[in-house]
């Protein structure tokens, strides 16, 4: 059982409004928490779920099995930027996968954040979003799954500023743009994205940032997220991430791509404060 304190900013806001309206909790997760009670006050009284609380008032959430099943990586070390009740903001190295692909899987980044969590006593960790294997960067990870639940949200609703830095080969002469274009499968391949008119709504703006002698470094901030979406719109351009040779870019002495996730910010939903993660708070 995973549990969290939430301090009420609504003056008059019930538990019942707080899990259906205001957090959109899942139909079970709340039938969980009345059935277990698990609702309480600090002291571990549980609080009637009708009954309009004050602005100020702490309560304490217990969300029932709410438990991950990765299995532990506890050879690697998990650097963390961010962490508090509800998130982990974590590093993600270039070169490992986000999530497993199958159940036997123990090298990627959320089994080393799982065994980071456990040691930590809790019991569920999941990926808000991804990055591709060969991107680095910023990565949000729910602590429970309220606020799975909330930042999937977030997401969708685009409540989530994600900014990247990427080198492209080539010179980019378009000092700054929107690139809007769908993206779609390539069904000639079945691990490619590209644009397509049939595909899913993309929208991608950049700066250039820097012009090298063969290539461009920009910052790109994501309106939307699709599978690939920085790497597809840039190659759709002619300009593909360096050392992205899925989408032809030029190759790299290290085999990696050049595409880092710099930064995250939000107004975290529980707190209502405005959280900015970054590159710089690495260790």
């Amino acid at each position: 059982m995973t549990a969290f304190h939430y301090q009420i900013i609504d003056d008059g806001i019930t538990i019942e409004q707080l899990l259906r309206e205001e957090w959109k909790a899942g139909k079970k997760t709340i039938h969980l928490m009345r059935m277990a009670k698990s609702v309480t006050d600090v002291d571990g009284n549980p609080l009637d779920w009708k009954t309009p609380l004050k602005a100020g008032t702490t309560i304490q959430c217990e969300v029932p099995d709410a438990k991950s099943t990765y299995l532990l990586n506890e050879q690697e070390t998990l650097q963390v930027l961010f962490e508090d009740e509800h998130i982990l903001g974590v590093w993600k190295p270039a070169g490992i996968a986000t999530h497993p692909t199958k159940e036997t899987d123990q090298d990627t980044l959320m089994n080393i954040v799982f065994a980071y969590v456990t040691e930590n006593g809790g019991t569920y960790a999941e990926h808000i979003h991804r990055l591709d294997k060969g991107t680095s960067g910023v990565l949000l990870v729910a602590k429970h799954p309220i606020a799975k639940a909330i930042f999937d949200r977030m997401i969708e609703e685009n409540e989530l500023t994600r900014v990247y830095e990427a080198e492209l080969d080539g010179n980019l002469r378009r000092p700054r743009g929107t690139i809007n274009r769908p993206i779609g499968k390539d069904r000639h391949h079945p691990s490619r994205r590209r644009v397509s008119p049939t595909g899913q709504q993309a929208v991608t703006h950049f700066k250039v940032l820097e012009r090298k002698d063969q290539t461009t470094i920009v910052e790109a901030r994501l309106e939307t997220g699709r599978t690939h979406q920085i790497r597809v719109h840039f190659a759709h351009l002619g300009h593909p991430v360096t050392g992205d040779t899925m989408y032809e870019g030029s190759e790299t002495a290290d085999g990696e791509f050049r595409l880092t996730a710099i930064a995250c910010s939000f107004i975290h939903p529980f707190t209502k404060q405005k959280v900015s993660i970054d590159q710089t708070m690495k260790a």
